[in-house]
């Protein structure tokens, strides 16, 4: 027997059914829908009877955040640059001085 969560916007799920984790990015209460992100990237909308059908686990926010922004290059996450060495090391100058 599963747990009935409430949907909770910014909080992380796994549908125990499918396996996949979702976090869920809004909640309408008066129209009684969710709107859900899959960690891949997917959105998807359900309405709350199927969300209390869904065998959920409350989980945290994985740690790989990059998940669902599979068109990000390495310059959009941070500082990631290594310094370059140079191609020809003949073309450093040292000053002996």
């Amino acid at each position: 027997m599963s747990i009935e969560y409430e949907p909770e916007v910014g909080v992380w799920y796994r549908n125990t059914e499918d396996d996949r984790l979702f976090e869920v990015v809004a909640y309408d209460v008066q129209d009684g829908t969710v709107e859900i992100q899959y960690f891949e990237s997917e959105i998807s909308e359900i309405d709350i009877d199927t969300w209390y059908e869904l065998e959920l686990i409350a989980e945290a926010a994985p740690e790989d955040w990059s998940g669902p922004f599979d068109d990000l290059i390495s310059d959009d996450m941070g500082d990631t640059e290594i310094p370059r060495q140079p191609e020809i090391w003949s073309d450093i100058v040292i000053d002996r001085e």
